[in-house]
């Protein structure tokens, strides 16, 4: 592919790609690409998910992902010469994703990632000024082509959500069968400005809604189906809040690891509906922890040593900067560290779940300006070939129901299928109802009749 889309004659990139052919009898029905979200690689989790993907689709489709422009197999954005390297100089705000608390921390969070971004400005390749979405969408298309498809059928889920609405822009012509999966507003990731986009897409209060309506609900169960569970509704949130204080007050530790305030919003809300009764597990080792230790003194600045894992022997390189190579072009964050600071503040009504949105994208204040050159910004609202299928989880905690409904209204041609449940993307939190609307819809383009509902089949808490 080529580097640079305004210079297509000169530099060329590596685009690594995985196809699997159709496997049942009859007739294909073309060419399907899918994206699982990110932004990261795709190719290692396309292996590891295969068999979730409905036989229908599997036995009728050419199933295709690629590891995009940046990541994974394909040309790779690197900034240090190992994961241990980057582990070393990212170990004072690791793991990622975290927040700092209290002034100290906040000192070591800007002074890290400023260094960090240093070393991409200084190490990475010409490709980090040339990784945004649309890149990754221009190099779709040429893959299209290369297929000799006619239009690109395509299913996005979460992040893929706004790689398919770029490409049904700057492409309406060839869309195909489209889904969106768990949507991102694409008004809103890519307006920019001196507000972190996960703040302006409204994740704390999701998040806190979310984990709200989690804690409630346990609080219906025994413990025997919710093991955080205090009896009632009430008495469960008030235990979580306490949980919480005794946590600012000082780390716990649970099964030789240190447990801290920010710990435990990388818990809640849960991101599955199956992650529902192993999550309310993780509170109550927490909480029993927590009891043991009431009196502990905190030891440090708070913030964790902990490292990511090294890469295993055959897995290509996988930094943290790969994901923020697309993150910041896109969505031109602040570029002031004293925003994502401030920007917490005005957060401070919705505890950890505000920080989190707030410093999640704090690489981003002193990334290379010339990164986002090639974002692309709007119109949303391009008539597309075909009607494009937008699916949200009215309870999902990660993209915010408000988001499809935004995705859905955006696009020139949309037609939104709401399931009313919980969980990130209705392909990970299953309904049969809408999985049959999106198998009629990719295989013969049949749309839901428009206010569709469909009901989740899985269930958080059996006895709910």
């Amino acid at each position: 592919m080529p580097l640079d889309y305004r210079h297509p004659g000169g530099k060329l990139i590596s685009i690594a790609v995985i196809r699997h052919r159709p496997s049942g009898p009859g007739r294909s029905a073309g060419s399907l690409f899918v994206n699982g979200g990110g932004p990261s690689e795709q190719i290692e989790g396309f292996l590891a998910e295969f068999p979730g993907i409905p036989a229908v689709l599997r036995q009728r489709f050419d199933i295709i992902t690629f590891d995009p422009r940046g990541f994974g197999f394909s040309s790779p954005i690197r900034c240090f010469s190992s994961i241990a390297a980057e582990n070393t100089l990212l170990a004072p705000v690791m793991p990622y994703p975290t927040f700092p608390v209290g002034a100290r921390q906040t000192r070591t969070f800007e002074r890290t990632y400023a260094r960090f971004d240093a070393q991409c400005v200084q190490h990475a390749s010409s490709l980090i000024n040339h990784d945004t979405t649309a890149d990754e969408a221009r190099d779709m298309n040429l893959l299209r082509q290369a297929l000799h498809a006619k239009k690109l059928n395509y299913v996005g889920l979460s992040y893929g959500t706004g790689l398919g609405a770029v490409y049904a822009n700057l492409f309406p012509r060839t869309v195909g069968h489209m889904v969106l999966d768990g949507n991102l507003n694409p008004v809103v990731w890519t307006r920019g400005g001196s507000v972190p986009s996960f703040v302006r897409e409204g994740d704390a209060r999701n998040e806190a809604v979310q984990t709200r309506v989690f804690l409630s609900l346990c609080g219906k169960q025994p413990t025997s189906e919710c093991a955080f569970s205090a009896g009632s509704p009430a008495a469960t949130r008030a235990k979580f809040a306490t949980l919480l204080q005794r946590l600012q007050a000082h780390p716990v530790s649970v099964g030789g690891q240190e447990v801290d305030y920010a710990d435990v919003f990388q818990i809640v809300p849960p991101g599955d509906v199956v992650e529902w009764q192993p999550a309310a597990a993780q509170l109550q080792q927490v909480w029993t922890a927590s009891q043991a230790s009431a009196h502990q003194a905190f030891n440090g600045n708070g913030a964790s040593s902990r490292a990511q894992s090294p890469a295993s022997s055959g897995s290509p390189y996988l930094g943290l900067e790969q994901s923020f190579a697309v993150l910041c072009s896109d969505t031109a964050d602040p570029r002031n560290a004293s925003d994502y600071a401030a920007a917490a503040q005005r957060l401070a009504r919705f505890g950890g779940f505000g920080a989190f949105a707030a410093w999640e994208e704090a690489p981003c204040a002193h990334w290379p300006l010339a990164a986002n050159q090639d974002r692309y910004t709007g119109p949303w609202n391009r008539r597309t070939a075909n009607t494009i299928l937008v699916i949200g989880n009215t309870g999902d905690p990660t993209t915010p129901y408000h988001s499809s409904v935004a995705m859905a209204r955006d696009l020139g041609r949309a037609r939104l299928l709401t399931v009313r449940g919980f969980g990130h993307t209705e392909f990970f939190n299953p309904s049969i109802c809408a999985s049959n609307y999106e198998f009629r819809y990719l295989l013969a383009g049949k749309l839901p009749p428009a206010g569709t509902v469909c009901p989740q089949t899985v269930i958080p808490f059996p006895t709910s």
